[in-house]
């Protein structure tokens, strides 16, 4: 089985809005689909995915019950929602509760996105809340092409905050932090985190990519494209061609979500 646990979709009636925009915001990102669930499932079917987590994420406080809503709505067998909480959403633990009891897996945290950082004690009693829901974290990890210069998110944050964020499932996009892999590889490998694979194809080299699998190990390496942003094909060619064993294979492009999810 073949799970893509890093994409995004859109409501059909914002999605053709919304992907433009976004692109301009990375400096003319291209895209792979466009950006709806059946978008999605054309690619998936093309490719041969069998499943693929589709990730919310609630840029505004305001916008916290609206996400959350479309993740509740879209939960399906073959896309699996997570959804999102904005830090300054005042009934944040009444949204994790919510998810939760709808049978969502987990949530998307961007701290570039939603102004925090990650070792921010404010964020505490969050993570603590949704770890003890049995929620997974996804959080956005590394830098951002939209948002060049911002440190939030950078390897040395995901440490000070060890401590609280060992005891869940947390995992870290973009191969444990974008365009920081050497201090992925210093400070992050071989720690509780997983680390997915999105947004890594045509940026992260391949030795490299292959030396942090090694040192973290490819049951903590998950399969992810962050489709629409890359193509799913690529991202699958990107694991394919490391030459890593059949069982690591195997295990980082889908034994490893199935597991956790």
């Amino acid at each position: 089985m073949v799970i893509d646990f890093h994409t995004h979709i859109f409501p059909e009636a914002l999605a053709a809005r919304v992907l433009p925009l976004l692109s301009q915001s990375g400096g003319g990102a291209p895209y792979f689909t466009d950006g709806t669930a059946r978008g999605l499932r054309v690619s998936m079917e093309r490719n041969g995915i069998d499943k693929s987590v589709f990730l919310q994420i609630a840029t505004k406080a305001s916008q916290t019950p609206t996400v959350n809503g479309y993740a509740i709505d879209q939960n399906s067998a073959d896309l699996i929602a997570f959804g999102s909480v904005h830090p300054e959403y005042p009934q944040w633990r009444e949204e994790l509760d919510r998810l939760a009891a709808a049978g969502v897996r987990g949530i998307k945290l961007h701290p570039e996105y939603q102004t925090f950082t990650v070792d921010d004690e404010r964020m505490r009693p969050i993570y603590e809340y949704a770890i003890a829901k049995g929620l997974i974290i996804l959080f956005h990890a590394g830098l951002d092409i939209g948002f060049p210069g911002g440190e939030n998110a950078i390897p040395e944050r995901f440490l000070a905050m060890r401590d609280t964020l060992k005891h869940g499932t947390v995992i870290l996009a973009h191969g444990g932090g974008w365009k920081r892999w050497d201090d992925v590889e210093a400070l992050l490998c071989g720690t509780e985190f997983y680390f997915d694979t999105s947004f890594c194809d045509g940026f992260l080299d391949a030795a490299h990519a292959r030396r942090i699998i090694a040192r973290h190990g490819a049951e903590r390496i998950l399969f992810a494209s962050d489709s629409p942003w890359e193509d799913q094909a690529a991202s699958l060619a990107f694991i394919r061609n490391l030459g890593l064993s059949v069982k690591d294979t195997a295990a980082i492009l889908g034994e490893n979500a199935q597991r956790i999810l």
